[in-house]
């Protein structure tokens, strides 16, 4: 595997500048996200013809149904061979460890709450306002239950690493590079070398390079800036 510490969501753009985008930045980053987007446009053909390029995939399809069904799945996603994919934590315990009975190699990542997700949201849906509490808890359940790792924002990346000793692979979305002020639907996010300093250990983005007019110029100074 190489050092690299970015993996670049696909999503949101078509297969063919996918292809391009993969040949022209795959030297640079560690893996490319595979979510819901490409993936239930393009299919298992589309997702072949990223992995055949010699890559690491993050096929995040964030999992979240009965502890059977899940290892159906799991062990179905096993067969494409993805470095990482998710599960959502709060499926249950049993739904947890079901996935380390059919993951064969690859990596299960349990999804904390997600970055669009802010406080009112959270009072609402959670009965809890304070996100930190609620991802701390969230992160107990999934070293309790052997998952991989943990998806979080980079505002508990922290909180992340001291309960888990360094035990959990940390992925955080919501990475924003100084320079790029779109407003988009990330409610909680960092600077890519704010979130490394502080323990993540892979750092998700997406339209900040998919959508650069030049997105090898920006992986590197990306790079660059945590390196």
């Amino acid at each position: 595997m190489n050092d690299k510490k970015i993996i670049v969501a696909l999503d949101n753009i078509n297969l063919y500048d996918s292809r391009y985008l993969v040949d022209e930045i795959k030297n640079q980053v560690f893996a490319f996200k595979i979510g819901y987007d490409f993936f239930l446009n393009f299919g298992l053909d589309g997702y072949n013809q990223i992995k055949n390029k010699k890559v690491n995939i993050f096929l995040d399809l964030k999992l979240h149904d009965i502890p059977n069904t899940i290892k159906n799945g799991i062990e179905a996603i096993a067969n494409l061979s993805p470095y990482f994919t998710t599960i959502h934590i709060t499926g249950g315990d049993e739904m947890q460890k079901i996935t380390g009975l059919s993951k064969k190699n690859v990596k299960v990542l349990g999804v904390s709450i997600l970055t669009s997700i802010d406080s009112a949201q959270a009072e609402k849906y959670y009965s809890e306002k304070n996100i930190t509490n609620l991802v701390g808890k969230f992160v107990k359940n999934a070293l309790e239950n052997k998952l991989d790792g943990v998806v979080c924002s980079p505002l508990e990346i922290e909180l992340v690493k001291k309960i888990s000793s360094g035990k959990l692979i940390i992925v955080t979305p919501g990475i924003r590079p100084e320079n790029y002020n779109k407003n988009d639907d990330q409610k909680r996010f960092m600077s890519p070398k704010k979130a490394v300093n502080l323990g993540a250990n892979y750092l998700v983005i997406g339209r900040p390079i998919t959508q650069s007019t030049n997105p090898l110029l920006e992986i590197k100074s990306i790079n660059s800036s945590i390196e």
